[in-house]
Formats: structure tokens, C-alpha cells, sequence
């Protein structure tokens, strides 16, 4: 499994208008192929800054499959006028896990 990591700040003043934007795109992801579960997190110290946590079965389902797809132009739609900057991803795999 691959954990996509975006750090995402909104502009300021927008962070309710981009929360329920996000509500909206978070059906298009959950569809795509590789799709294993998200979860947007909202920071305590900067209330515009955002980080989106996605869990891909592979690298390629993100990199390929999703913003290869139609429904990422969607996605982009929704979301992209919200951020500055533009968010930087990345994406990273499992050395330790403990679940309790």
C-alpha cells in the first residue's frame, strides 16, 4: 500500500467554502480504481492549512490512474482555485506499522 501525503493550504478566508467543495470531490476518489480510504485533517496552528492523507494499492493508481482520468479534471475543478501554493505531494510506503 502507498500513503499519498498533500499539503494543502487554502487561501486564507476560504476554508469553509473549500471544506465543502472537498465533500463534494471526496465521491470522485472514493470510486477509483486502487482506492483504499482518505482522510483530510484540518491544522490546529494554521487554521488554512490542510494535509490530505489518501492510502493507494499502488503508486500507479494515483499517479496514473486517478490523474490520468477524467474524473480527476473534475477534481481539479473543484479544488485546485483554493490552494496557495500549489500543493506539494508526495507519497510514501510502509517501514513500521502498529494498529492497536
Amino acid at each position: 500500500m502507498i500513503l499519498e501525503v498533500a499539503k494543502l493550504d487554502v487561501k486564507p478566508g476560504q476554508e469553509m467554502e473549500f471544506e465543502t467543495a472537498f465533500g463534494k470531490a471526496q465521491d470522485i476518489i472514493t470510486g477509483m480504481e486502487g482506492y483504499v480510504s482518505h482522510q483530510l485533517q484540518r491544522c490546529l496552528e494554521k487554521g488554512n492549512r490542510y494535509v490530505l492523507l489518501v492510502n493507494w494499492k499502488t503508486l500507479e493508481d494515483h499517479t496514473e490512474g486517478f490523474r490520468g482520468s477524467a474524473e480527476y479534471q473534475e477534481w481539479r475543478k473543484l479544488l485546485h482555485h483554493f490552494y496557495e501554493p500549489f500543493p506539494e505531494v508526495e507519497h510514501y510506503s510502509v517501514v513500521y506499522e502498529n494498529i492497536l
